[in-house]
């Protein structure tokens, strides 16, 4: 057998491997949190895969690279991060229907500033929380979410006077507690 044969037959094997994974029906899910672009546009997907009737394990991403101006860059607002997460849910009754909580490590990169004052905040936090929730079944494939959640962890960080000026206030590293997700977000089952 050449070499050329085998990579197409390992091919074919992992495309068929890859088909029959997304041919199960409501095995895996899409979702994105409708408020998250209330968020000064924070672009978020989770995907999710049913592993028992009661479980599903799930990875997320948030991404804002966003910066509003009024005029000048002192008076810029933004909250820029990018964040992931990976965690599993909970489910009392059935995977993708009725009441859920669902434990998850994060990591988070951040710059806020702007909003409250003309103060920047940058770093990056790692930590674990825990969101709970409903999915009410709209039909077979698509979902309603509400659900609310926190975290909790160590925050690395740097304090600015103003988003462009560079001049540090504060640098340091602090234990934190913070709202994790607020949820009203719609879901694809495949």
């Amino acid at each position: 057998m050449s070499l050329n044969t085998a990579l197409k037959s390992l091919l074919i094997i992992i495309l068929s491997s890859i088909v029959s994974l997304w041919a199960n029906a409501q095995q895996n899910s899409i979702s994105t949190n409708i408020l998250g672009y209330v968020d000064f546009f924070t672009l978020n997907m989770e995907a999710s895969r049913s592993i028992s009737q009661h479980v599903s394990i799930e990875a997320g991403i948030k991404y804002n690279p966003f910066v509003f101006t009024m005029g000048d860059d002192d008076s810029s607002m933004r909250d820029k991060q990018i964040s992931t997460a990976l965690g599993f849910r909970y489910w009392p009754w059935h995977v993708y229907s009725g009441w859920w909580i669902a434990p998850k490590a994060k990591w988070q990169m951040f710059n806020t500033g702007g909003i409250v004052s003309s103060k920047t905040r940058e770093g990056n936090r790692a930590g674990g929380g825990i969101t709970a929730g409903y999915t009410y079944m709209l039909n077979p494939r698509f979902n309603l979410e509400l659900g609310v959640g926190g975290w909790m962890g160590k925050e690395w960080f740097t304090v600015y006077d103003c988003p462009v000026c560079g001049e540090i206030l504060e640098k340091g590293e602090k234990f934190f507690i913070l709202p994790n997700d607020i949820i009203i977000g719609v879901s694809y089952i495949f």
